[in-house]
């Protein structure tokens, strides 16, 4: 586990939630050589297979943001690597950075982080009440239509903003991007295909790897770097009957994760 004590404070911080991808299709795409930008920054063996803490955008946010990331796979207890402080929790460990807040923006914020949200999916559009509320743990927050989920170049433009975002200060981030392309529609990134499926799903996953140069290249512009790049859920295309999620079918509750420290001279 890593010293989040020692990280916190010295280092950027970077959430990428990749709204709705798939662990299987993601692992899949790794071993098969789709994803070599991404791949930069993962370990030799791909992706870590982890459960999610909710089977839709609004309910598995909720948890990240309190410290709740997928937890791995297999059996635990297993020590987070953020946690709010409260009495009987049984995954904070010595090197859990802990915090008394109810939420990790919150935290950061009163600790001198600079907090930015870059939104996506609905949830985020901060055009409803219910949108704004995930934004609104955020110093700083923004959603344009453009980097929503019927965009076809949404991730690009998430990325060209999040790389001005770091450019504009020096003083330590957390930076989140929700990125939507994932997420259904996706049958617009197949030529000729009308309906969303594992195949549509696994070309959107290819287009944010195509994007992904944009963002490296402003992380590496930075002293230091904690990210993590994770699902927040999967997605059914018709397992056992079933469409989308909001469901506790494996293909939904098991996402794709892994973190990085980038220490650049």
């Amino acid at each position: 586990m890593r010293e989040m004590n020692k990280i916190v404070g010295d280092s950027d911080i970077l959430w990428i939630t990749l709204d709705t991808l798939r662990w299987d299709v993601a692992q899949d795409a790794f071993w098969k050589g789709e994803l070599p930008n991404i791949s930069k920054l993962m370990p030799s063996t791909g992706w870590e297979e982890r459960h999610s803490p909710g089977s839709f955008t609004y309910a598995a946010h909720h948890a990240f943001f309190s410290g709740f990331l997928p937890t791995l796979a297999k059996p635990g207890p297993h020590p987070r690597l953020f946690a709010a402080r409260f009495p009987g929790s049984e995954t904070t460990a010595p090197n859990t950075f802990t915090f008394e807040e109810a939420t990790l923006p919150e935290a950061l914020s009163k600790s001198g982080y600079r907090t930015h949200c870059i939104g996506g999916v609905g949830f985020f559009n901060k055009q409803t009440a219910l949108g704004s509320v995930l934004p609104g743990l955020f110093d700083e927050s923004e959603w344009k239509p453009s980097w929503g989920v019927t965009s076809r170049n949404s991730a690009q433009l998430q990325f060209e903003r999040a790389a001005e975002v770091l450019a504009e200060s020096d003083a330590p981030h957390f930076l989140f991007i929700n990125v939507s392309a994932i997420h259904q529609p996706n049958c617009h990134y197949l030529p000729d295909c009308q309906t969303d499926g594992l195949e549509s799903h696994r070309a959107a996953l290819r287009y944010v790897d195509s994007t992904f140069p944009i963002l490296l290249d402003a992380l590496k512009r930075r002293s230091r770097v904690f990210g993590a790049v994770f699902g927040d859920h999967g997605t059914a295309y018709g397992e056992d009957g079933f469409y989308g999620h909001r469901n506790g079918l494996s293909s939904v509750m098991n996402v794709p994760y892994f973190d990085f420290l980038l220490e650049n001279s």
